[in-house]
């Protein structure tokens, strides 16, 4: 449910702190996560829970851990000073009150700003990484979607927070994700793949733990080919999926998603989608 007004205010202070409402312990995410045999299917929230709070912000994360959410992926940038942040687009003119590319600002500069929130300013600023794993720490798993080629720099901070266990790296660019590896075989991966060949050699070069697939090559075939390697099979809600939870339309949206055994799902309705997994017994 969206609200406005009064409701939104008092959201906002239910998760100042983090409360018990939903929350579940990162190991057993964990647990899951890496158990591809398992029915359950897991809920991962596009750019955390941006329906009262800014995309890619401490408290969209937050209100991520309060719903029970498994997964939250972030987009992450390194400014010029080398200190990895929040930001999904190429430049900062949509999401906060500055204009142009936020890897060319050092992070301090970066500070000034506030985040938008549907076209609104608000009091956040663009958090570290470092806070949001710090954050995450014992209650949700990590996508960190990989919006720069300053690699070294977020792998530091991952290290730094000993948050190797919950955090696993997001990219198309295999040269990318070659890089992560490289640094340290224990470093989970997530491959991006347009076609069966191109999953078949993801799983061949990185025997990932998840393949990133979508609808156009969503067949029986693919995913018979990722779970027989071992991995997780992630596909979009954004998008149609996503409209029809929006519109009472669940065992729609959930044929849409899990007919072929996808098994975690990328969503802007993490909380609608994760009430139709339990309804459906596959959470």
């Amino acid at each position: 449910m969206r609200v406005t007004g009064r409701m939104i205010v008092a959201v906002w202070m239910a998760v100042g702190t983090l409360t018990a409402f939903g929350q579940r312990n990162v190991e057993e995410i964990r647990r899951e996560f890496l158990d591809t045999d398992s029915r359950v299917v897991l809920v991962a929230s596009h750019r955390a829970v941006h329906h009262y709070f800014p995309e890619n912000s401490l408290p969209a994360v937050r209100e991520a851990i309060r719903l029970g959410i498994d997964i939250v992926e972030i987009d992450v940038k390194v400014s010029k000073d080398g200190v990895p942040f929040l930001m999904h687009d190429r430049t900062m003119d949509r999401t906060t009150t500055g204009k142009g590319d936020p890897e060319e600002f050092t992070f301090i500069e970066l500070q000034k700003l506030r985040l938008v929130a549907n076209g609104k300013e608000t009091n956040e600023k663009i958090p570290a990484l470092q806070d949001v794993l710090n954050l995450a720490k014992g209650h949700i798993m990590i996508d960190l979607d990989l919006k720069t080629d300053r690699l070294d720099a977020i792998m530091a901070v991952v290290k730094k927070t000993g948050t190797q266990n919950i955090a696993f790296f997001f990219d198309s660019d295999y040269e990318a994700l070659a890089e992560v590896e490289q640094a340290d075989a224990d470093y989970m991966l997530m491959p991006r793949a347009y076609s069966e060949a191109m999953a078949d050699s993801a799983i061949i070069r990185f025997g990932p733990e998840v393949v990133h697939i979508d609808s156009k090559f969503y067949t029986p075939e693919v995913t018979r080919l990722i779970k027989g390697n071992k991995a997780r099979i992630w596909i979009n809600a954004l998008g149609e999926p996503d409209q029809k939870l929006r519109s009472g339309k669940v065992e729609e949206a959930l044929s849409d998603l899990l007919r072929f055994g996808a098994n975690i799902v990328q969503t802007d309705e993490p909380e609608l989608l994760l009430d139709a997994l339990k309804k459906a017994g596959r959470h």
